[in-house]
Parts: structure tokens; C-alpha cells; sequence
């Protein structure tokens, strides 16, 4: 016997969610990108931000955001990519915030990533430095990628005074007390779909714990597919099931989840509130 599919969580009209890191751009929804969105208008997703991991992406991004009111872009470079940083990709990321600054709103995903090292850690960690003192000039929260690198993501996020622009820590991997220490620097904890999964015990306790005014929910569309839908395209209309899970977990209903979550990301990104 086939196992029923899940239906789709709804919100009430007076609730609506923020999909705070998607990447839109990418080849995975190059042939239904417009049903895709629709699909996200239909659920009320109100918002969705499409990432920067390059200067192809970013441009993307910002072109998305150019055409659609409810996409807005980031800029900046992956570590995985952070060896081909030239002088001349900082002053194109700074001309496209100065050119396009009504569409951009955080510099990211930048971060260290220990686990794959497509950049070595050396370089990975400069570059961190220098992406954190360009967002800073320009005035931009930050997207933070940390995977297996905890410490040294901490330790520089607070050597390069990150906290007078906060930021978010995406697609959160660590435990209860990294947690309290990312939102003690004054940022927020983004929560994926991998929440849903049953071997994600020391997400589920972040989600269950930490203060609500702290989380963001999150996609990172194309990946990250929460459960029921693991190992297929992620899409921004699946962060409901995300925040439903959540939502059960903390005792409350979907909509209180929704609505303080999506009022965080505005406070966060300085989205314009309905």
C-alpha cells in the first residue's frame, strides 16, 4: 500500500511566511520557475529572498528581485567559491549594492565550510574577514554559511564586529548552546526542512527552545526537502511544512509560528510590512 501523502499546512488569512533563503536561480527550476512561484503566492508565502553564492547568482538574484515584488536578492561569495576572489569581484559586489540597493537586501551566503573545503581554510577565512568588513560598509545583514566550522565562524563573526549588523545563521546545523551563543551576538537561527527529519534530534531541541523573536524558517530551495517530500526539489511553498512541524513541537499554532517569524524576517532584512 502506497503511504498517503501529507496535505499541505494552511494559514489563515491573517498569517503569511517568509522564505528567507531560496536560490531561485538555479537550474532546478529553470523550466516551471513561474508555476513554482505561483504555487508560493497560492500558500501564502508572502516573501522569498533568492541567495548570492557568486557574481553570476547575485546578479540572478537581483534580476528576480527586479522582476518580482516579493523576491528580494543577496549578494556575496560561497566559501566553496572564495578561492577565485579577485580584487575586481569586490568592487563588482559593491557596485551592484550601490547600483541595485532597492532589491538587496543582505550580503551572503558567505561563512566557512570545514565539511567539503572546496576552498582551502586559510583563504576561506580571509575572505570571511574581508566579506564581513565589505557588508559592514555597506550596511548589510549578513547570510552565514557554517558547516563543520563552528568555532571559528563564531570567533570571527565577533573579531569582525558583526554584531553592529546582525545577520542570520543559515540553515542552522549546530546544537542548543551554538544557538544561544549565535543569538547572543544579536543574530537570528534560520531553521531548514531538515527539522523534519527523525535523526535531527538537536535541531528539533534548538526549535523547540530557543526564543521565538530569534528563528527565521528557510527552504535553501532547491535542497533540504523536508519530510514528506525528502529527496525531491524544495521549493518555498514546502517551508509550511517546515513551520508546521516547528509549530507542534513549540505547542502552538501554525499561524502564532507564521506571523512572529515572518515579522522577524522583516525586522531582519527591513522588508516593507502589509
Amino acid at each position: 500500500m502506497s503511504k498517503k501523502k501529507k496535505k499541505l499546512p494552511i494559514l489563515s488569512q491573517e498569517a503569511s511566511l517568509i522564505d528567507t533563503h531560496c536560490h531561485l536561480d538555479m537550474d532546478a527550476y529553470s523550466e516551471d520557475l513561474e508555476a513554482v512561484l505561483q504555487r508560493a503566492c497560492d500558500s501564502r508565502i508572502e516573501h522569498i529572498i533568492s541567495i548570492g553564492i557568486d557574481i553570476a547568482s547575485s546578479k540572478n538574484a537581483i534580476n528576480l528581485a527586479k522582476q518580482y515584488s516579493y523576491i528580494s536578492a543577496t549578494i556575496g561569495i560561497h566559501p566553496h567559491d572564495v578561492d577565485n576572489i579577485t580584487t575586481s569581484t569586490y568592487d563588482t559586489l559593491g557596485e551592484l549594492a550601490d547600483t541595485f540597493r532597492k532589491h538587496i537586501v543582505g550580503y551572503g551566503e558567505i561563512g566557512l565550510d570545514y565539511f567539503k573545503e572546496y576552498s582551502a581554510a586559510d583563504n576561506q577565512r580571509q575572505h570571511f574577514k574581508n566579506q564581513l568588513s565589505l557588508a559592514k560598509d555597506l550596511q548589510l545583514p549578513v547570510i552565514i554559511h557554517d558547516r563543520d566550522a563552528h568555532e571559528d565562524t563564531l570567533s570571527i563573526l565577533k573579531s569582525s564586529g558583526a554584531k553592529d549588523i546582525g545577520g542570520v545563521m543559515h540553515c542552522f546545523s549546530g546544537d542548543s548552546l551554538l544557538a544561544k551563543q549565535v543569538i547572543d551576538l544579536g543574530f537570528y537561527v534560520s531553521i531548514p526542512g531538515v527539522v523534519t527529519f527523525k535523526n535531527a534530534s538537536d535541531l528539533q531541541e534548538v526549535a523547540r527552545t530557543i526564543p521565538l523573536d530569534a528563528m527565521l524558517i528557510e527552504t535553501d530551495g532547491p535542497f533540504l526537502s523536508p519530510d514528506p517530500l525528502r529527496g525531491k526539489r524544495n521549493e518555498p511553498t514546502n517551508v509550511l511544512y517546515t513551520a508546521e512541524y516547528i509549530a507542534q513541537l513549540r505547542g502552538i499554532s501554525l499561524d502564532e509560528l507564521a506571523i512572529q517569524t515572518t515579522r522577524n524576517a522583516k525586522k531582519l532584512f527591513q522588508l516593507p510590512s502589509n
